[in-house]
C-alpha cells in the first residue's frame, strides 16, 4: 500500500480529512524553516499532534489550517513546537557526563582554566543543560572562583518555558546520581504531588534562548564543549555536515562535541580526534 492509499484508509475513521497534498505541504514547511526532515511512514504522527491545533484554533480542515500557519506568524510557532519531538531525561546517555566528569573538569582544574563556556543545542525541556550544571556544581566550577556559563537553545517556545522554570515529576529522582540530587534538588509540594525544583544555584549558570540552529547563530565567542545529541537525526545528510562543521568553528582549542548514539560525524571526522563513544576533539 502506497502513502496515498494508506492515507486514504486510515482518513476514513479520522475526524478531519488529511490528504497527501497537507501533509507534503507539511513536510516542506518543516524542512524549509527548521532543516527538519519528516519521513514519509510518520503521517499518523503528523496528524494527532496537529489535530489538537485544529481543535482549538476552531479551525474545520486541515487545508484551511495549514492557510492559516502559512499567514500566521503566532500560530506558525504553535505548528513548529507540536512537530518537534522533545524526548529527555537526566543524565541521558550518562558515559558522556561520565567523561565530562572524569577526564575534561580534572583537565580544566590542572590547567587553572577559570573561564568556562558550554553550550546545549536543543536543550528541549531542560533536563541536559541542569546535568551539565549539577556535574560543574559538584566539581565546585559554578563558585566565584570560575566564570563557567551554560548556553541552552531550542526552537519550541513551549519546552524552553519548562526548562526556564525547572519544576519536574519526582520519578527524575531515579536518573539523577544521589551526591548531586541533595545538594542541587529541592522537593517541593504541587498542586497534587511533590514535584522536584532545580536549585537556583544552578539555573542562574544557565542562559535558556530560543534558536533554531539552522539559521545564523547571534553568539560569536566560542565554547569549550558542545552538547549536540538526538538532535541531528531528524536533519538531512547535508544539513547535519552544514551543522557539524559550523560547531567545529565554534569549538575552541581542544574543545569537545558529543552527539547522540544513533548520530555521525561523516566527512568532518578529519577534523576531529575521535575519543570514542559519539566523543570528539576539535583538532
Amino acid at each position: 500500500m502506497n502513502s496515498i492509499q494508506m492515507l486514504n484508509s486510515i482518513n476514513e475513521a479520522r475526524e478531519f480529512d488529511f490528504t497527501s497534498e497537507d501533509f507534503s505541504f507539511i513536510q516542506d514547511v518543516m524542512l524549509r524553516e527548521t532543516g527538519i526532515s519528516i519521513s514519509d511512514c510518520k503521517t499518523s504522527m503528523v496528524y494527532a499532534r496537529l489535530v489538537r491545533r485544529l481543535r482549538k484554533t476552531g479551525i474545520s480542515s486541515f487545508r484551511s489550517y495549514l492557510s492559516f500557519v502559512n499567514c500566521n506568524l503566532d500560530e506558525r510557532i504553535s505548528f513548529i513546537n507540536a512537530l518537534t519531538t522533545n524526548k529527555t531525561q537526566f543524565f541521558r546517555e550518562k558515559h558522556h557526563f561520565e567523561y565530562l566528569s572524569n577526564k575534561i573538569i580534572p583537565e580544566w582544574q590542572q590547567k587553572k582554566k577559570r573561564r568556562i563556556r558550554i553550550w546545549s543545542v536543543g536543550c528541549s525541556t531542560g533536563e541536559e543543560p541542569y546535568s551539565i550544571a549539577s556535574t560543574l556544581a559538584y566539581h565546585g566550577l559554578l563558585s566565584r572562583a570560575y566564570d563557567c556559563k551554560i548556553l541552552a537553545t531550542d526552537l519550541n517556545t513551549h519546552v524552553l518555558d519548562v526548562a526556564k522554570h525547572g519544576y519536574y515529576s519526582v520519578d527524575a529522582i531515579n536518573l539523577i546520581p544521589r551526591s548531586y540530587l541533595n545538594q542541587w534538588f529541592i522537593f517541593c509540594c504541587g498542586d497534587e504531588q511533590e514535584i522536584l525544583k532545580v536549585n537556583f544555584l544552578l539555573q542562574k549558570h544557565i542562559t535558556f534562548k530560543l534558536l533554531n540552529i539552522i539559521e545564523t547563530w547571534p553568539h560569536k565567542g566560542y565554547f569549550d564543549v558542545i552538547f549536540c545529541r538526538n538532535v541531528m537525526i531528524y536533519f538531512e545528510k547535508n544539513i547535519q555536515q552544514l551543522l557539524i562543521s559550523r560547531f567545529w568553528q565554534r569549538l575552541g582549542k581542544d574543545g569537545i562535541l558529543f552527539i547522540g548514539h544513533a548520530e555521525s560525524i561523516g566527512d568532518m571526522g578529519s577534523r576531529f580526534e575521535n575519543l570514542g563513544q559519539t566523543m570528539f576533539r576539535k583538532d
